[in-house]
């Protein structure tokens, strides 16, 4: 069994799995009217393998995504400025990744005006 993204609840056998990483790559291939994917981290845990696995195909896909930081009431301040240091820093060496992260709490409405605002450029073209 392999973990899914979803981020640890799901398993599935690694040829489903790997079935699964097919298809969505030739979905995400050419798909003109994808303009952006929104990739959703827990601040708690960073980016994880499973999230560079993900990030690997965007770029290959050259899908433009940007990373949304979730949770980050769960975690000190510190701790927060960390993970997003050190996101930043991953980022920067994925070419599909937009620069900007958004830091966000849906418990405690932090930052999901943010979230809509951006998704609502996106879809304007602004």
């Amino acid at each position: 069994m392999v973990d899914l993204p979803g981020y640890g609840y799901a398993q599935a056998p690694e040829k489903m799995v790997q079935s699964w990483t097919r298809m969505i790559h030739a979905y995400l291939r050419g798909r003109v009217q994808l303009r952006r994917v929104f990739l959703l981290i827990d601040a708690r845990h960073g980016i994880k393998e499973v999230d560079l696995k993900i990030m690997k195909m965007l770029d290959a896909a050259a899908v433009s995504y940007q990373i949304i930081l979730t949770k980050c009431d769960k975690i000190s301040r510190i701790e927060s400025d960390k993970v997003l240091q050190k996101t930043h820093e991953i980022g920067k060496t994925h070419v599909a990744c937009y620069p900007e992260i958004i830091v966000t709490s849906s418990e405690k409405n932090i930052n999901i005006d943010l979230v809509r605002a951006e998704i609502a450029k996106v879809v304007e073209g602004i």
